[in-house]
């Protein structure tokens, strides 16, 4: 294998990624944000989508590709396209790679029953507000670690106009639940949502998640929707979307080879 480059034109490796519905592919082989790294500019046989904590492999298994993102950041998620990816991830990284399952979801786009969802959002509790995540917010959540990948794929607040969406709850002020896109491609966003812990399981989540979806919808963008967990997966379900199916991925901290 040669040397991984980082590509100047993306869509030269789309073909590797072929019919894998992840968003922030999209995002990458779009060129809107992320990078993609191949093992060559014109004719790759292998590539790497990354974009914020998520590396995607795709085509050919190659150490090279994951020379790229090793030590970038302190928390990694590798996906791998298939089970001969995943068995390289594995005798790479030994146990410092740690196999979970994620949860996807159909990306359909007539399955939201917008009353009910619109019932959600106005039956907020007294006391507190929900709006729009404004250029104030924006770089609120910069400074607050609960809530800081709801902004952090984004240089600044235009570029989060462009391609970025989200809804907050605040009380008293302060920010304390939202739903945010955490990151953007030509037709929508991947969802973020996240509540401060000490206002956690009082449904604020579900709203938020609601209003983004909307708001979404008004723009005819797709609020994509891929669960970490199984409360992710439930609140994706009773939001209204359809599950797909679980795949593999590797979680690494601190990453090296």
């Amino acid at each position: 294998m040669g040397m991984a480059v980082q590509m100047r034109d993306p869509s030269k490796a789309a073909g590797l990624f072929e019919g894998w519905e992840e968003t922030m592919i999209w995002s990458c082989l779009q060129n809107v944000m992320g990078s993609v790294y191949a093992d060559s500019l014109e004719h790759p046989t292998s590539a790497l989508a990354v974009l914020g904590d998520f590396y995607f492999l795709a085509g050919e298994a190659d150490r090279e590709l994951l020379d790229c993102g090793i030590g970038k950041n302190p928390f990694q998620i590798f996906v791998p396209q298939n089970e001969k990816w995943a068995a390289f991830i594995e005798r790479c990284f030994g146990g410092k790679a740690k196999r979970t399952l994620r949860y996807a979801f159909r990306k359909e786009r007539d399955v939201f029953d917008r009353a009910m969802l619109g019932r959600a959002v106005s039956n907020l509790e007294k006391g507190y507000e929900i709006k729009r995540l404004d250029e104030e917010l924006f770089w609120q959540c910069r400074e607050l670690e609960w809530c800081r990948d709801f902004t952090a794929q984004y240089a600044d607040y235009n570029f989060y106009q462009k391609y970025g969406l989200g809804a907050v709850i605040l009380k008293e002020g302060e920010m304390v639940s939202g739903a945010s896109s955490y990151s953007g491609y030509c037709g929508g966003i991947e969802i973020e949502v996240d509540t401060r812990e000490d206002y956690r399981r009082r449904g604020l989540a579900f709203i938020c998640g609601a209003k983004l979806i909307l708001d979404c919808l008004e723009r005819e963008w797709y609020p994509s929707w891929d669960a970490q967990n199984p409360w992710s997966a439930a609140l994706a379900k009773k939001l209204g979307y359809r599950f797909s199916h679980t795949y593999a991925a590797y979680e690494i901290y601190e990453g090296g080879i």
